[in-house]
């Protein structure tokens, strides 16, 4: 008799788009902030919300971070019903979501922001290793000019890049 082995405890391949697949993010957020630096935290779900994410139902553009008697929170992200989700097992789709880091973390965060007048928005929601991890950017807000200074830039950044394509296809 052959004894099958249990390979449940094996992880999985870090590489396996599976394992590290983005779920939502937020476009629009390195549009109106200068981002300055980024941090991944781990989020508190209940079941019904990982499914809806995994199933794309989540809006994360409005949504903000803060400190909260030392507990970071996550504020004005949408996480639609699931649909066989119902009674008590349903969610609130726009709860205050709590977020994972280390207290040394939350408190160096918290000192930047009030220090530097600094915000935290998401960019983006991702799976990893079986969670849900949202990316955080501590973000300085732009002004119009500087948002329309921005656009210039990316711009002549991308005619200058499809110039040098034609010169290197006509030379």
């Amino acid at each position: 008799m052959i004894k099958q082995q249990d390979e449940s405890h094996i992880m999985k391949n870090p590489e396996d788009p599976e394992n590290n697949r983005l779920l939502a993010s937020n476009r629009k957020a390195r549009h109106d902030y200068d981002v300055i630096d980024v941090v991944e935290a781990g989020i508190v779900l209940l079941g019904s919300e990982v499914k809806s994410i995994r199933s794309g139902e989540v809006q994360i553009a409005d949504a903000y971070a803060h400190v909260n008697n030392g507990e970071m929170w996550l504020d004005g992200m949408h996480i639609g019903a699931y649909a066989f989700a119902n009674g008590s097992d349903a969610h609130d789709p726009t709860r205050r979501r709590k977020l994972l880091m280390h207290k040394e973390q939350i408190r160096r965060l918290q000192d930047r922001i009030a220090q530097e007048r600094l915000t935290l928005v998401p960019l983006e929601l991702r799976l990893s290793k079986g969670k849900v991890k949202v990316e955080l950017a501590l973000a300085k807000g732009r002004q119009k000019a500087d948002r329309r200074q921005a656009i210039a830039k990316k711009e002549s950044e991308l005619e200058m890049r499809r110039e040098a394509g034609r010169q290197k296809r006509a030379g």
